[in-house]
């Protein structure tokens, strides 16, 4: 069973291989690849015995390191779109999702906690084409059908941001929703430099222990792309790294959840890391539905 909460598939095949001290858990099959110079690690949930031991649904995870963008390194944030992008066009292909067909991307969060922003910053920097199309077809003819929707949150809206999503997604009639929300990370060194996109949906959430209503292919009856970034490590969690790395690892890890149970850790400068983890997201979005365009597009249609 694991012991420290992690919302990231790649952490918790790690975490999987240090308590079982196996090197892959059956039913679970890992690669490792480089897309743009960003490392890239795929993790496939295959069957039951892989869904025990990780504890999530099967499918396939793929986590995007994009710790260069934190680093400010040349070209980082062009390379960490092209490098999402290339990751999430992929995904699209394998859940059948054919090229041109309409879109529906749902930033999940809540703007007033900054932590929880990332999913409608994203929504903020995706290009909308849905109207356009039919306003302007001499100009947008050529691009697939895009809407957004930020969905807010059950506590300011009265609304299940999975059941808005549900309602809308049934007058849009997309050929595929991209969901984008924040996780929770094992490791402060993740926070807002990985992304993790699954074909398995995704619970708005999830990353803090409130479970909603899910957004998956049997809630909205079409492919369902999560798109996730880790902008908190549980309290508890931390604890027991820190502790073990003072040479105390023989702590039962239900001894910390009474006190550190419902707090969640972030940096300090958290604001800046949302704000460039939301628009990665979001120009990454553009770039894998509207494949002819470039980062330099998106920047000019969206300024």
């Amino acid at each position: 069973m694991l012991t420290r909460r992690t919302d990231l598939a790649v952490e918790a095949a790690a975490l999987t291989k240090m308590e079982q001290e196996t090197p892959v858990p059956e039913g679970v099959r890992l690669s490792e690849e480089k897309r743009e110079g960003c490392p890239v690690t795929r993790v496939e949930i295959l069957d039951g015995r892989g869904e025990a031991a990780l504890g999530k649904p099967a499918g396939t995870y793929v986590t995007v390191d994009l710790s260069g963008l934190v680093k400010r390194e040349e070209n980082a944030f062009s390379r960490s779109c092209r490098a999402l992008a290339g990751e999430l066009r992929h995904l699209l292909h394998l859940a059948g999702v054919e090229e041109k067909a309409p879109a529906l991307v749902v930033g999940l969060g809540n703007r007033a906690i900054t932590p929880d922003a990332v999913g409608p910053g994203a929504a903020d920097h995706t290009l909308v084409t849905r109207h356009l199309i039919h306003q302007a077809p001499e100009h947008f003819g050529s691009f697939r059908p895009v809407a957004a929707l930020a969905a807010g949150v059950l506590g300011t809206t009265g609304v299940e941001s999975g059941e808005l999503a549900q309602a809308v997604a049934g007058k849009v009639r997309p050929g595929c929703v991209i969901a984008v929300d924040a996780l929770a990370s094992r490791s402060l060194d993740r926070i807002c430099s990985t992304v993790q996109l699954s074909d398995t949906g995704i619970v708005p959430g999830s990353g803090v222990g409130n479970h909603r209503f899910a957004l998956n292919q049997e809630t909205l009856g079409v492919p369902v792309i999560a798109v996730g970034v880790p902008t908190v490590v549980d309290g508890a969690t931390l604890a027991l790294d820190i502790l073990e790395e003072a040479g105390r690892d023989d702590l039962d890890p239900a001894a910390l959840r009474g006190v550190g149970g419902s707090l969640m850790v972030t940096p300090r400068d958290i604001d800046q890391r949302v704000k460039d983890m939301a628009k990665v997201i979001g120009f990454a979005i553009d770039l894998a539905l509207q494949p002819h365009l470039t980062v330099e597009d998106v920047e000019l249609f969206l300024s």
